[in-house]
């Protein structure tokens, strides 16, 4: 039980540090993540060597080291996570493994990326609409301009969704899928403004970092810097530091703290005893 609490305190000050540097720069520098993943597999490594006689708690770890590596490069690549937020879930596969089992290990694993999922979606549309109320007017002119744009390909969705809600008076079923294909278009329109409204940013060359993500094309000299999912490089930012005095990026939210809250609450489920098999 003693090397799970190891485990269970190192993930957290990781996490906590993580979340901070998230909250103030936007970024995660890979140090921590890629020093969390040495720490787990290290600890594990030599607890079994000395103390255990065989190497179940290392191999668990690398299991899920494996696991949560897939995971993360199919956020990044689904382009729903940012390389700092997809290493960081890799990290969290060498640590999560509780467990000799690797069938109660599949079931911490589940539930973490249940509450993972439920606790992002509900912190991203806090802050979406913390943003948009603070930003309140440009947000209203955005959505305007969106709804414009898009209302061609918003009136499909949104006349199935009057269809299936007439068919609730059949089956009731029919009804709550009516109103989710009818609200859908409005939630892509808010989500849609409130990016092209808060997320996008002039700032200075000089402050620009490793990752950072370019809003449209840069041109330095005979070179087109294209923006892309993977973000600046070093030698990009180099040669627009060079050239640009400013340029516009997109940021993203600081995603961090999802995986601090669930984190947390995996661990008041699992201790308190309160969970059930998933798989």
């Amino acid at each position: 039980m003693y090397e799970v609490i190891f485990l269970i305190v190192l993930a957290l000050v990781w996490i906590v540090f993580a979340s901070m540097q998230d909250l103030k720069s936007r970024e995660v520098a890979n140090w921590l993540n890629f020093s969390l993943i040495i720490f787990a597999l290290g600890f594990r490594f030599f607890y079994s060597l000395f103390s255990r006689g065989d190497f179940v708690f290392f191999y668990q770890g690398l299991i899920g080291l494996g696991i949560f590596f897939v995971i993360g490069n199919l956020l990044y690549y689904g382009r729903m996570f940012a390389g700092g937020d997809a290493k960081l879930m890799i990290a969290m596969g060498a640590v999560l493994p509780f467990s000799y089992s690797f069938l109660e290990n599949l079931n911490i694993f589940l539930w973490f990326l249940l509450l993972f999922f439920f606790v992002g979606a509900l912190y991203g549309l806090i802050w979406s609409i913390w943003l948009a109320a603070r930003n309140f007017e440009k947000f209203k002119k955005e959505f305007g301009k969106q709804f414009n744009k898009n209302k061609n390909r918003i009136y499909f969705p949104m006349a199935f969704g009057l269809v299936l809600m007439a068919l609730g008076f059949v089956e009731a079923f029919a009804f709550y899928f009516g109103v989710l294909f009818f609200v859908l278009p409005y939630f892509y329109l808010f989500a849609k403004s409130v990016d092209e409204v808060c997320m996008v940013k002039k700032i200075n060359a000089s402050k620009l970092t490793e990752g950072d993500w370019l809003y449209e094309d840069v041109k330095v000299g005979k070179k087109l810097i294209k923006k892309s999912w993977g973000g600046l490089s070093k030698g990009d930012i180099r040669l627009i530091q060079k050239s640009k005095k400013q340029v516009v990026i997109r940021q993203g939210i600081p995603f961090v703290p999802v995986f601090l809250i669930s984190y947390v609450l995996l661990l008041g489920v699992w201790f308190l005893d309160l969970k059930y098999p998933l798989w």
